[in-house]
């Protein structure tokens, strides 16, 4: 005799659901996968699947010669195209051996601040609006529009400058430029507050966001998460300030380091809120440096085919987002024989693994937005 038992009802309530967030969904700031183990509304495993997006830049920069490989470097971080392009010729110029003029030096370490208050705008607005809070993102953009307009005005791009050369920068500043670079940032900086106010001091975002996501500092280390979000754990590194490049050097006194022991969705964004405040202090104290400098080149002649010499180097800098790192090896050719991109967000983008077990599904999507990512980033 065999007996059979049938489950119905409240049975079925323990049977663990598979549930795919993506790979199209609002708060992934791309095409990202997340596939999720559920028992109920708790989440038991997660993994972040990537590959949609990939390009293959890293194997196409074989192909390209080292002017061109700047335009490949340039899209990844697609709000940080200008700090992607500064880590390539960084690279170049020291297997060259190559001094960068003091304008450019100046140059670069200005915009590639203004091109971090444009990133971080962005995760300022977008953050609260995946938690269900329009009005910030708006105010976002009009800041935005101000700095895109003098970066537009220098460079002729909006997103995608390609104003880095190796050797220095494409051309030197239009008349009267630092004029109008200095009123919008005194303008952006005028309408912080808004953040403060209108989004830290909202009850709902500090409920959906306080205590929730906590990343150890151990995690932080086993993951080789960087950035914003290693510091709101309390894990305080910042290149500009331990291993300076351009200006950062002469900069310390300006450059103030937010950090964070709470480790949580909220000290994510109020690290990334402190450092907006402090880049539009530095984009400042260049401007007030660029004002007193004297007349010269923006840039180094370089010979028409440009080879760099046999050997290997890696350079590295701190961009909006974290970590990012270059490791070139040359043959003596025109091309590189082997460029790695060592890209912040898919470092970080691997933590999700920790983070979410044992969370809520509707914590989720807090905790997605808070890691600031671009997925292109991820899948270079």
């Amino acid at each position: 005799m065999t007996e059979t038992t049938v489950g119905i009802g409240g049975a079925a309530e323990s049977t663990d659901m598979v549930l795919n967030i993506g790979p199209q969904h609002p708060s992934t700031h791309g095409v990202l996968r997340l596939k999720l183990v559920l028992d109920g509304e708790r989440i038991q495993h997660a993994e972040p699947v990537i590959g949609y997006m990939h390009r293959g830049a890293e194997k196409l920069f074989e192909a390209r010669d080292y002017r061109q490989i700047v335009m490949l470097a340039n899209r990844h971080d697609w709000l940080s195209a200008f700090s992607n392009e500064l880590g390539v010729v960084m690279a170049v110029e020291r297997m060259l051996g190559m001094e960068v003029p003091e304008r450019a030096v100046w140059t670069r370490t200005l915009l590639a601040e203004l091109n971090r208050v444009l990133n971080h705008l962005m995760f300022l607005g977008s953050y609260p609006l995946e938690l269900g809070g329009i009005t910030p993102v708006f105010y976002a953009f009009r800041e935005r529009e101000e700095l895109q307009a003098v970066m537009e005005e220098v460079s002729g791009g909006r997103i995608h400058y390609m104003f880095n050369r190796v050797g220095g920068l494409k051309e030197d500043l239009p008349a009267g430029w630092l004029g109008r670079a200095r009123e919008a940032v005194a303008d952006v900086r005028s309408r912080m507050e808004v953040y403060d106010s209108l989004v830290l001091g909202n009850e709902i975002f500090r409920g959906r966001t306080r205590g929730v996501g906590v990343l150890s500092p151990e995690a932080v280390h086993a993951y080789g998460v960087s950035g914003p979000i290693a510091r709101a754990s309390g894990v305080d590194f910042d290149l500009r300030r331990d291993e300076p490049y351009l200006a950062y050097g002469e900069l310390q006194d300006t450059l103030k380091v937010a950090t964070r022991t709470e480790g949580d969705c909220l000290a994510r964004f109020e690290v990334l809120l402190d450092q907006t405040h402090n880049a539009l202090d530095l984009a400042d104290a260049c401007l007030d440096r660029m004002a007193g400098l004297a007349p010269g080149p923006i840039n180094q002649r370089l010979p028409k085919v440009l080879k760099a010499p046999e050997g290997h180097t890696y350079a590295w800098t701190e961009n909006p987002l974290g970590i990012n790192g270059y490791y070139l090896v040359s043959k003596g050719e025109k091309t590189p024989y082997r460029l790695k991109l060592r890209s912040a967000s898919f470092n970080n983008i691997q933590a999700l693994t920790e983070l979410l077990p044992g969370t809520l599904v509707a914590d989720m999507v807090a905790i997605l937005g808070s890691l600031f990512f671009v997925v292109g980033d991820i899948d270079k």
